[in-house]
């Protein structure tokens, strides 16, 4: 969905994809290559190598927030909205 989002001819309306990761930069290249493999265009990472997301998010300001582990939603949850994504294998 998110490819078809980015790929759509959205004229009034631009959708800005940001990567937060709780890990630091070299780690989370994995991320960044599950991304490219899903055909999802990044705009920017962040690496916080061990920073609650939390936190980092309640500035950073997203619209929306997605992860796959309840407890990064929870804290996530008190500043911006947040969503749970089930695909990790300990969500299934």
């Amino acid at each position: 969905s998110l490819h078809a989002l980015q790929k759509a001819d959205l004229t009034r309306m631009k959708i800005t994809m940001a990567l937060v990761t709780e890990r630091s930069g070299l780690p989370g290249g994995r991320a960044i290559r599950t991304f490219m493999g899903w055909d999802i265009a990044v705009d920017e990472a962040m690496f916080l190598g061990g920073l609650s997301k939390g936190e980092f998010l309640r500035e950073f300001k997203p619209d929306f927030f997605f992860d796959d582990q309840a407890g990064h939603i929870e804290s996530a949850m008190h500043h911006v909205p947040a969503g749970h994504v089930a695909s990790d294998i300990s969500n299934l």
